[in-house]
């Protein structure tokens, strides 16, 4: 477990003083080409023709699964390189796929940003993303990031754990979790949150690996017996840690980037950060054009432009510290200097969770009963 303090990482200049630009709330990111003014300049690198026609369109609507200010600034940053007024709406990975498969081939957005691949993939299956081969895919740094299709690019890799309340475990005279098992210890009940696997693509995440390091019905069987010890399942994955520093979740199932945003950015240095000591697992965070999408070609535009240091460079920046997954970006120092490992990972098979979560969801909530009021949808 590493704790850290807000004053040990941001005594220095270079974090102190980060601000989140371009955030004209309302949802939108406006200005350029479409309002009538001269198209931006700064797109060095990209294709003229394709710049050209996505300006012409004018406009990108974007679904967004991260954290909302790296959603804003993504869309600002397109905003400024290409002129394109650029507006979204954040909704989570199981709400996004739910959303395009009832539009069925007319989504009323053009894009999709951040989330876990494993939805992608399902959205994928259905005919619901369109093909696309983005120069800039010669940047990604291993095959696993990226589909085999050309139907979604990754942008980030976010290692899951466990995020502790030292200070509520310390006053309950216990301590934090090492790893998958210890969370089944009886004195852990009433004291975890997870997030809801229809909801939450981490949800997702955390069901995969626990059939991959146990097997599919030891596996089922362990996420039945936990949930004797789980008191909420939110319905966004990043629940937990919203939760965790004030100590209404005592322990969270959760990507440890959302911890280190609530030390570094929230000044919480209550929180500690558990990488399960026989491998952590890993999401995939991606991006994707949707098929039949109203701004093809801003779609493809922005297909190239998340996988540059441009766009991903800011994550950092507006307190999303997931690894990325270009060979030219920037990566997070700050994550490892609070000891997340992006190497010290499980050999995660992701062609089994790609081919399987779908079903696996069905099992899983099957053998919950279907679940109960501890399953947030809102």
């Amino acid at each position: 477990m590493h704790n850290v303090s807000r004053r040990d990482f941001l005594g220095a200049s270079a974090l102190a003083g980060l601000t989140l630009a371009g955030c004209g709330g309302g949802g939108n990111a406006g200005g350029g080409a479409a309002d009538g003014g001269e198209a931006a300049a700064g797109v060095e690198g990209y294709d003229p023709e394709l710049v050209s026609a996505a300006q012409g369109e004018g406009e990108l609507v974007v679904y967004g699964t991260c954290e909302e200010p790296y959603i804003i600034a993504a869309c600002d940053k397109f905003t400024e390189l290409f002129g394109i007024t650029t507006s979204w709406q954040r909704l989570g990975g199981g709400e996004v796929l739910a959303k395009i498969q009832e539009e069925n081939g007319h989504p009323s957005a053009d894009v999709w940003f951040g989330g876990g691949c494993t939805s992608y993939v399902q959205a994928a299956n259905d005919g619901l993303l369109m093909k696309v081969s983005p120069t800039n895919l010669s940047h990604i740094t291993n095959p696993n990031f990226t589909s085999t299709d050309g139907t979604w690019v990754g942008i980030y890799m976010g290692i899951l754990g466990f995020l502790a309340n030292n200070e509520e475990l310390e006053a309950k005279g216990i301590d934090a979790p090492k790893d998958w098992p210890d969370l089944l210890d009886e004195k852990y009940k009433g004291l975890i949150w997870s997030s809801n696997y229809n909801t939450a693509s981490t949800a997702e995440l955390i069901l995969n690996t626990i059939i991959q390091k146990y097997g599919h019905d030891e596996g089922i069987q362990f996420l039945v017996d936990l949930d004797k010890n789980i008191a909420q399942y939110t319905k966004s994955g990043g629940g937990p840690s919203k939760s965790i520093d004030i100590g209404e979740c005592t322990i969270g199932i959760n990507f440890l980037h959302d911890g280190i945003y609530q030390i570094v950015d929230n000044g919480y240095d209550n929180i500690g950060l558990v990488s399960p000591s026989s491998g952590a697992s890993y999401e995939v965070g991606a991006s994707a054009g949707l098929e039949g999408c109203a701004h093809p070609n801003a779609a493809k535009l922005w297909l190239e432009y998340v996988l540059t240091p441009e766009c991903v460079n800011q994550a950092k920046e507006v307190g999303s510290y997931q690894f990325l997954v270009i060979d030219n970006g920037e990566q997070p120092q700050i994550a490892i200097d609070m000891g997340v490992d992006p190497n010290n990972v499980m050999d995660f098979d992701f062609a089994d969770m790609m081919a399987n979560t779908a079903t696996y969801k069905e099992e899983v909530m099957a053998a919950l009963g279907g679940g109960d009021d501890r399953f947030k949808t809102e």
